[in-house]
């Protein structure tokens, strides 16, 4: 899977796109085995996680994966929920400036990645709820990953 990179109306269109009527336990489990399928079927070597709040709803690690990829899991979710934005977007913004997000944020790269990967759980009337975090992949391929899968979820009756 070869991946472009996404410019900054482009990330900020998905986001607005990828609001959901609503986020349960029940969707958490669904999404999750979404990309989990996804991933197998390209036999990618990822890691999958997916909260609400502080609470982890769904989480999937695959042949391939490990637990740096749960570290770096960690560290673009951060991001998420400190931004409110997907850590993709996140970083894109900073390198737009001419500068990178470790460079100019003055958080800890230890905590925070501005990477591809963790997207934002947005809900009608409530806004970000949660993330959904995906590692493993070069970072424009961890982000479509979990924007395909969003989509498709998206477009799930029931949804």
């Amino acid at each position: 899977m070869t991946t472009t990179s996404p410019t900054i109306s482009e990330l900020i269109a998905q986001e607005r796109r990828l609001t959901l009527p609503h986020f349960s336990y029940d969707d958490a489990f669904a999404l999750g085995s979404l990309l989990v399928k996804l991933a197998r079927e390209r036999h990618a070597p990822v890691a999958i996680d997916i909260r609400r709040g502080a609470q982890q709803l769904f989480h999937a690690a695959l042949p391939g994966s490990s637990a740096d990829n749960d570290a770096w899991i960690d560290r673009k979710r951060k991001v998420v929920e400190r931004y409110g934005e997907s850590s993709y977007l996140v970083g894109t913004r900073f390198r737009a400036k001419g500068t990178t997000f470790e460079e100019s944020s003055r958080l800890d790269p230890d905590t925070y990645a501005a990477h591809g990967g963790s997207f934002p759980i947005a809900v009608e009337g409530a806004g970000v709820i949660g993330t959904v975090t995906v590692s493993g992949l070069p970072q424009a391929e961890d982000h479509a990953m979990v924007v395909e899968a969003l989509e498709q979820f998206a477009e799930t009756p029931g949804a």
